[in-house]
């Protein structure tokens, strides 16, 4: 019997099973081969910290309520989840080893504490007492004392050390690497002229060994890396008397005492060092226990130094100005007459920006209203916001502090705005804001102009230019009364929320809306073909888990509805002998991260489309407040659903979505036709 589902974890897994394709492609720039190693790691190490995590604990309660929504045995899946990630960490470790022959290619090598030459030695002792050494604190460890308190984003030295008379005895210890002050990487002077010699930090530590164990008289040194993965999740209190303020700054410390998931070294690490660690750190044999090879936490290698021949995108694949705000127009003359659809990264986010400096200055707003999910560190977002409150605007910003690893973040912002007289909104208990909005109110002339946008992506320059995401920029009398409808419910969201939410007419909105919404229309395809008539949906999220949705894609599938899926990360979507139209499913991982989210129904002809924040896993249905704008304008619908047929076309960089996870590339006899350089040239055309 064939099987219904794809495990959302193990799927997760094949999706970074692609990014590590990426890394492994000849075809693609060396310095953004080593970005595809740096951020396989770090989604795996994210992924530990919380999906694994998360299985580990509906293992152990045995919580039929917590197991439903992993769809097999938790314990399972683990025992799948560590089979896959030791063949995974095998397969990197081979790109790695070619990709270190590319870098000698180009005269780029990195080197380690016992190839440095005596002008080297001497270049790393100077720059470790200069820069380093501040910021080292060495812990010596034994039976008796406790385990010191570990970080799980750190990566630390083991070190094992003896004096010459001794025979069997052997003293361990633990450094912590100060990546975060000094980074992970320095250039050594090379004798070859051409060459670049990288060092990493912890050989810089490594050559520096016996200085800074030189009150204790050791005389041999085994020093490796490793670090470890922690139970990043965390539960809210139900304190009634207690802030979500308070309660996010709680559970974020207390994030920092999460149980161990992953312990990852260096293979060649002493033995005795490595069964102290694991004994101290009360790990099992249930838990991730990895051995590797030299360097751990890659993720440091997507800030690589520039040291390669010049990667230069070439001049076709910039991002650009959208025509509609060339010659100098106010952002705000244009949107107030027609809507506008910015593509990132291809279109340049300026214009998001523009709008809401211009509000900031505009003698006739009085309002500005928008959510935040994550901000860049130095958001100009957040400038224009703060001069808009100076100037005396009404402004009020939904700061969602739950946004996963940016609690921190979030919380500064909100203390931030909140010094300059923002008005700040904390969210809803139970439910994350991830909805991407913005209403701005004027009085001109005694009439009020509403205008703003609806997003795919985070309002955020940073990843604007590293993220696919659709921003549409309208005035539409009723997509701004439905915006302020979410932002009263924000506002008061103890009074009947739903309710409030469900008030909304033209954008579809979660946790009330969308989900029916989508049902019915995935029956008026079923009904359309059930007729014999055309039925056809195109729908490109991030991911698709929703058993629900699926069982309803299913249906459609059995009766021939023409089902088309771009999905970029978890896909749990399986084909069914009884399907009389297979469903077509691909995912695309490519330079810019694929992060919109575009539904396609035929609709008897009418051909609606819809963009929104949300993927259809039910986290964002059901526990979630998101936001899909229906597109009306002939324009932005032509070129919306042009630029999902270009990634339809994909065959370079599309990967299909099989029951065997097997990333197979799209291979047809056609020439090669890469979505996203041809989405470019598509854009640029219309210019």
């Amino acid at each position: 019997m064939s099987k219904k589902y794809n495990p959302r974890d193990i799927s997760w897994l094949s999706f970074n099973g692609r990014v590590l394709q990426e890394a492994a492609d000849p075809s693609v720039p060396l310095s953004m081969r080593i970005k595809f190693l740096g951020i396989f790691s770090n989604n795996l190490d994210e992924f530990f910290r919380v999906r694994v995590a998360g299985l580990k604990r509906a293992s152990e309660i045995k919580d039929k309520t917590a197991m439903s929504s992993f769809f097999d045995d938790p314990s399972v899946i683990l025992e799948e989840v560590h089979n896959i990630v030791v063949r995974q960490q095998k397969k990197f470790d081979q790109i790695w080893k070619n990709v270190r022959k590319e870098m000698a290619k180009q005269n780029t090598f990195i080197t380690s504490a016992d190839e440095l030459s005596e002008e080297q030695i001497a270049f790393v002792k100077n720059y470790y007492s200069e820069k380093v050494e501040s910021n080292i604190i060495p812990l010596l460890l034994d039976d008796v004392r406790p385990m010191p308190y570990l970080r799980d984003k750190s990566l630390y030295l083991g070190i094992a050390m003896k004096k010459s008379q001794w025979l069997y005895e052997t003293k361990f210890a633990i450094i912590e690497l100060p990546t975060r002050v000094v980074g992970r990487f320095l250039i050594v002077p090379s004798e070859r002229k051409n060459d670049k010699v990288v060092i990493l930090l912890e050989d810089v530590i490594k050559v520096n060994l016996p200085h800074i164990f030189s009150y204790f008289g050791f005389d041999e040194f085994h020093a490796h890396a490793f670090k470890i993965s922690k139970d990043a999740d965390f539960d809210l209190d139900n304190d009634v008397n207690t802030s979500l303020v308070e309660k996010i700054t709680k559970a974020v410390k207390n994030r920092r005492k999460g149980k161990p998931t992953r312990f990852v070294f260096d293979k060649n690490m002493d033995t005795n060092l490595v069964e102290f660690l694991i004994k101290k750190l009360n790990l099992s044999k249930k838990d991730s226990i990895i051995p590797g090879q030299k360097i751990h936490n890659f993720k440091h290698f997507m800030d690589f130094p520039d040291v390669f021949k010049t990667y230069t995108k070439p001049a076709e694949r910039t991002s650009f100005d959208h025509p509609a705000f060339v010659e100098g127009k106010r952002i705000t003359d244009v949107i107030t007459k027609k809507d506008v659809l910015l593509s990132f990264p291809y279109h340049t986010f300026d214009p998001v920006i523009d709008l809401l400096r211009e509000a900031a200055m505009d003698p006739d707003v009085k309002s500005i209203r928008v959510t935040i999910y994550r901000m860049a560190t130095n958001s100009k977002i957040a400038n224009a916001l703060i001069n808009a409150s100076r100037n005396g605007k009404e402004v009020t910003v939904m700061v969602e502090l739950r946004a996963r690893f940016d609690e921190e973040h979030n919380l500064e912002w909100k203390d931030r705005f909140e010094m300059e007289g923002i008005r700040v909104l904390l969210g809803i208990p139970n439910k994350k804001v991830h909805a991407k909005l913005c209403v701005i109110k004027k009085r001109a002339n005694g009439k009020t102009i509403q205008y703003g946008f609806v997003s795919t992506g985070n309002i955020n320059e940073k990843t604007a230019a590293l993220y696919g995401d659709y921003c549409v920029m309208t005035s539409d009398r009723r997509i701004m009364a439905d915006i302020n409808k979410v932002f009263n419910a924000l506002e008061k969201p103890k009074v009947d929320l739903d309710h409030q939410l469900s008030a909304c007419k033209h954008l579809l909105v979660c946790p009330t809306t969308m989900r029916n919404k989508l049902v019915i229309y995935i029956d008026k395809e079923i009904a359309e073909v059930r007729a014999g008539r055309k039925g056809h949906m195109i729908v490109k999220v991030n991911s698709l888990s929703d058993k629900d949705l699926i069982k309803k894609l299913y249906e459609a599938a059995e009766v021939g509805v023409e089902i088309d899926l771009i999905v970029r990360g978890i896909y749990c979507a399986i084909n069914q002998k009884r399907f009389k139209q297979p469903i077509r499913a691909i995912s695309i991982v490519d330079e810019y991260l694929e992060h919109a989210r575009v539904m396609y129904f035929y609709n008897g002809g009418k051909e609606d489309i819809y963009i929104s924040s949300a993927d259809w896993m039910t986290r964002n249905l059901d526990h979630r407040v998101e936001a899909a704008i229906h597109i009306t304008a002939p324009d932005i619908k032509k070129q919306l659903k042009d630029m999902l047929n270009i990634q339809l076309k994909d065959n370079v960089k599309a990967r299909l979505l099989d029951e065997n996870l097997s990333n197979e590339y799209v291979e047809d006899e056609q020439e090669s036709y890469r979505s996203q350089w041809k989405i470019h040239q598509y854009l640029k055309e219309l210019t």
